[in-house]
């Protein structure tokens, strides 16, 4: 089963490190999102005001996904309806790693990196309700070659244009799209790295960090700050960016008097896939396993991110 689930943020002042430093390693479970139409693997999330989104794909294949809506007060949880081809299943969003919401005249959207090779590496679903519609399909390019990205992430939205943050491994780039295209090609930019190796989690760097998985991440464009996990069996960490923006050049720092992990001996597999902020909270997306069997979720850190 996947689990949504909300970090619970505890702010605990540490030693040597500024009055307001916190580590938030407590967490809320939301609701779980089960395995469903072969569908068992957590992709994709975002977090909107009242709702939650999160993906299951067919692992291994990435050829069918599923989309669970949670609403974040009641943990209330629907499998969402295709309303393109019927059914509950799709096949446009081959990896689905990350999505991000945008608003395009007054309609919902998400758009979702695919991760794929050739045919789109970015699909855009319009949605109402619990039900989606395909609005879709472009292709992204870096120096004229198919780039793959594995995040994406909303910065702004005007009467034209959206632009986008983009990440790839630990390169974050630029791109846009006209606003009510359907089709067309997205040329990226470097903008900046992210600072992995030597990060302070808890005060402390993580000896390991370095070998630990990409997964998608979440851009604050009004405060700017960049949150980003990254998994290990059963240790997810997400680290945290402050002041950086499509401007930004060379390698950001991680904060150092802000961090987040999840280290689980209940699991032999506890994997934040995607993370989102909404209200001042950080919710996140999860695969986990131990010999039971998976018990995926939508979960939230406990506290207060602001």
């Amino acid at each position: 089963m996947t689990m949504v689930a909300g970090l619970v943020l505890g702010l605990l002042a540490l030693s040597g490190q500024p009055a307001q430093a916190a580590y938030y390693n407590t967490y809320s479970t939301i609701a779980s999102t089960p395995n469903t139409s072969c569908c068992t693997g957590v992709q994709g999330f975002a977090a909107g005001s009242t709702y939650l989104y999160s993906v299951k794909n067919h692992t291994n294949y990435d050829d069918l996904a599923v989309i669970y809506r949670v609403n974040k007060t009641t943990g209330e949880r629907v499998l969402m309806t295709n309303g393109t081809n019927g059914g509950t299943t799709n096949t446009w969003l081959g990896h689905a790693n990350d999505m991000t919401i945008v608003d395009i005249d007054g309609q919902h959207h998400l758009f979702v990196v695919t991760m794929e090779a050739t045919g789109a590496q970015l699909v855009r679903l319009r949605y109402d309700g619990t039900t989606y519609y395909h609005a879709g399909s472009y292709q992204v390019r870096l120096n004229g070659a198919v780039a793959a990205p594995s995040g994406i992430n909303r910065v702004t939205v005007t009467s034209t244009t959206i632009t986008f943050m983009f990440k790839s491994g630990r390169t974050v780039y630029n791109g846009s799209l006209p606003l009510r295209a359907s089709s067309g090609t997205i040329d990226l930019t470097k903008a900046f790295d992210l600072q992995v190796e030597g990060a302070l989690v808890n005060g402390a760097p993580v000896s390991d960090l370095g070998t630990f998985a990409n997964q998608g991440f979440f851009y604050d464009a009004t405060k700017k700050v960049l949150y980003y996990p990254l998994t290990k069996d059963n240790r997810s960490i997400v680290l945290v960016y402050r002041n950086v923006s499509p401007t930004t050049t060379g390698t950001a720092p991680a904060a150092t008097d802000l961090s987040f992990r999840i280290t689980s001996s209940a699991y032999t597999t506890f994997e934040i896939e995607g993370v989102g902020l909404s209200d001042g909270k950080l919710y996140f997306s999860t695969n986990r396993a131990n010999s039971s069997g998976s018990n995926d979720g939508v979960h939230m850190f406990n506290g207060y991110v602001a």
